[in-house]
């Protein structure tokens, strides 16, 4: 006798905003110009009498209109209509999902979301922004071969409109077949994706070598010489139709016969670059220069393995091997790691993935091994998979006091799953096998931001015990609601179609989240916080044992770079604050120095009174640093940043994220900062700390060693405290840019310039 379902709960309720009222009613609303200038005095946007709410900074109404506002076909001029919109395309997702019982539960849920993305509470990955709702708020159409789950025939079939479901996902990671139509194959597929906002990865390692044969009698052009077609493909395509960069990631086995080459390729080719630039070309990025030159439009990582760290070690040898698994080569291993740790000391790339921390972690090994991940190294699952991504913002959960609301948190967290989980059978995808593994594993990327902002707030030091434990607490609710939800989601719909032949292994994988909660420092926080958490893990190991889950993988930990500044955060994703001192953009041209506003409230948790505030603010105005200022010795470590006085270690990134990795499904986008003064020593340093942390990634990026060039007049020129190097120029504008989560984000216009990592 089969067992009878408890009744289950209204699976949303609204919190936010009261039965019958209306999102947009709840905000007070402005009229601002937008206006984008280069620093040559160049209009690149501008709009006038944008509607937006109070709240909203200048520079997140900017990036909003600039990069998200459809500007043809009823040309959108306020963000009420940018989010309206979007809020028609989540009704239409709502609607065929099997979630809601009726109309008014899927229009209150509607406005729920629509109330959470005006507080800037949180944000959906940027082609949420681009193409949801385009459809139902226009009746835009574009003739595009796609493909989507019909839920009449519950079949995936061809689609002729790229609007009537539209790609909303921004990461995917794709296979590759080892012959040249599988080659151009996904050069047609990566083209589509980075059309409509999104970014790719793939492994390349099933690719043969230029040592080995083809069945026709020749040799293969080799693994370099196809990366260098993708490359130059990727290069000629604007992300989304803007003025974002296409982005890729190029992932290769330790193994592979060409791994040599593969390491030392970008190195070699930035080497060309500054020939040039020294012959005069132009060094900016898009400048005749660098476009010269190959492989500038993807990250590169290598899969590294724990054998390989093993031999490392041991003072071993290291074998290569061909597709038949015969050896090709032997190689010392700690020569292979001093030229990968070279490499990335020289030109920041390649990064490492750290193959067996990140398949120990994979709630569906009995299906496939984890081959690759996205552009910024944060989704990793399955080839032809897809994750749609959405982060929260963790300063907006703190009161007037910089208390944590963890009741909002909670209901925010599981809204967005829920709408995430929505958007899932409703998007289209760019290939047939793609859309079959997001309608059977159904993954998605739950994250945050403004991790760096809302420790300072709060008197906390990033690189601080106390830090570490509020960021383990907050990753694991966070996760933990999110499974918790997909629990329930799953008694309402049944599990994911791969979730019979995984379930050992995804409940082993809840346990060991689970089982990560006792190495939270506990005593560094609020009493309940623990009873709260582990209560919510006890549920997730409970539900899911019983029904199931509805989703594969929750949660990732994104560089969060434009939906960042739409949100008005400080900083993005898991990173610190890049510097105490902010520039604002003037209406009528030019910046003024400000202070970060992180820093007020973090000088008044800590209990400065309003007059001394003001005494540190107008001296770090002056002075540009807190040396010699009323902020007394023991404080001035919760002020540290990525760069400036009092910067942050190496080890302490490295730390941040092995705090919370153990509570993620995915990973963590992060580049850990190094002064030019490193050694290649140091980058050997953190690469190997990171695998001993069980870090599944890690990239870093040496101050000045990449698209960049000294500062005229610098003093201190290895003063290891000193930025002493200036980022590249936005390809969009001209302005200045500062690194963050491995690519440089413009101050002025938001663009994103290149990847460090």
């Amino acid at each position: 006798m089969s067992q009878k379902k408890p009744p289950q709960k209204p699976l949303f309720q609204s919190y936010f905003v009261s039965k019958n009222k209306k999102a947009a009613s709840y905000f007070k609303w402005k009229k601002v110009d937008a206006l984008i200038k280069g620093q040559d005095g160049h209009v690149y946007y501008e709009n006038k009498n944008i509607k937006a709410p109070v709240s909203w900074s200048s520079n997140a109404i900017d990036i909003a209109a600039s990069k998200y506002f459809r500007k043809t076909v009823r040309a959108e001029n306020s963000i009420e209509s940018l989010i309206e919109r979007i809020g028609k395309g989540f009704a239409s997702a709502a609607k065929v999902s099997g979630l809601f019982k009726s109309t008014s539960e899927i229009a209150a849920f509607v406005e729920e979301l629509k109330f959470i993305m005006y507080s800037q509470k949180a944000a959906f990955n940027s082609p949420v922004w681009f193409n949801l709702g385009l459809h139902e708020a226009y009746g835009v159409s574009s003739n595009s071969e796609h493909y989507a789950y019909n839920f009449k025939t519950k079949k995936i079939e061809t689609l002729r409109d790229a609007y009537l479901r539209p790609q909303i996902s921004a990461c995917f990671i794709q296979s590759i077949d080892d012959s040249i139509e599988g080659i151009f194959d996904l050069v047609k597929n990566e083209a589509k994706l980075f059309k409509y906002g999104s970014g790719t990865g793939t492994n390349f390692s099933n690719l043969r070598s230029k040592y080995e044969h083809l069945s026709t009698g020749g040799t293969s052009s080799g693994l370099i010489s196809f990366l260098e077609v993708l490359d130059r493909s990727a290069g000629a395509i604007k992300s989304g139709g803007t003025t974002r960069r296409a982005a890729k990631m190029v992932c290769l086995d330790l193994d592979h016969p060409e791994i040599e080459d593969f390491i030392s390729w970008k190195m070699k080719e930035e080497k060309k670059a500054q020939a040039l630039i020294a012959a005069g070309y132009s060094s900016d990025l898009d400048g005749e220069a660098f476009k010269t030159v190959a492989g500038q439009n993807a990250n590169n990582s290598v899969r590294v393995t724990d054998g390989f760290m093993k031999a490392l070690a041991a003072g071993g040898s290291w074998s290569l091997r061909k597709k038949d698994g015969k050896v090709f080569k032997k190689l010392d291993a700690k020569k292979l790691w001093d030229q990968l740790a070279e490499a990335a000391w020289t030109c920041a790339d390649p990064g490492v993935q750290f193959d067996d921390a990140i398949n120990q972690m994979h709630t569906c090994a009995k299906t496939d091994k984890i081959n690759a991940s996205n552009p910024c190294s944060e989704y990793m699952f399955l080839d032809n998979s897809a994750c749609n991504l959405a982060s929260l913002n963790l300063a907006q959960f703190l009161d007037a006091e910089n208390n944590f609301n963890v009741a909002e948190f909670i209901h925010t967290a599981r809204t967005l799953f829920i709408a995430q989980e929505c958007l899932v059978g409703f998007a289209s995808y760019p290939t047939a096998a793609i859309a079959q593994n997001s309608i059977d594993y159904r993954p998605l990327g739950l994250g945050f931001a403004n991790l760096g902002s809302m420790l300072m707030r709060m008197g906390l030091g990033y690189d601080s015990d106390e830090g570490r434990a509020w960021a383990g607490f907050i990753t694991s609710l966070m996760t933990g609601v999110a499974y918790r939800t997909s629990a329930e989601m799953a008694w309402a719909l049944g599990a994911f179609n791969g979730f019979k032949k995984n379930k050992t292994t995804m409940l082993s994988v809840m346990k060991k989240h689970q089982g990560a909660n006792k190495n939270i420092q506990w005593s560094l926080l609020p009493k309940a916080f623990s009873k709260i958490v582990n209560g919510v893990w006890s549920e997730v190991i409970g539900s899911g044992s019983k029904y199931g889950f509805r989703n594969a993988q929750a949660t990732v930990i994104a560089p969060t770079g434009t939906i960042g500044i739409v949100m008005d955060c400080d900083t993005t994703g898991i990173e610190p604050d890049f510097s105490l001192i902010k520039y604002k953009k003037l209406s009528g041209g030019g910046n003024l120095k400000i202070i970060n506003q992180s820093l007020q409230r973090g000088l008044k948790s800590l209990g400065y009174s309003n007059v001394d505030v003001e005494n540190i603010k107008e001296y770090l105005i002056q002075n540009e640093t807190l040396k010699g200022s009323l902020v007394k010795p023991e404080h001035l470590s919760v002020f540290s940043c990525a760069t400036g006085d009092y910067y942050l270690s190496p080890q302490a990134h490295i730390k941040m994220m092995a705090a919370v990795q153990p509570f993620i499904s995915g990973a963590i986008s992060k580049t850990v900062n190094l002064p030019n003064s490193a050694t290649v020593a140091d980058v050997e340093s953190v690469y190997r700390e990171a695998w001993q942390l069980k870090l599944k990634s890690v990239a870093i990026y040496r101050d000045g060693s990449k698209f960049v060039q000294p500062l005229s007049g610098s003093k201190d020129a290895h003063d290891k405290t000193k930025n002493e190097f200036t980022y590249p120029k936005c390809s969009e504008c001209g302005s200045e840019t500062i690194l963050e989560s491995g690519c440089y984000r413009c101050l002025n216009c938001g663009t994103t310039t290149a990847c460090a990592s």
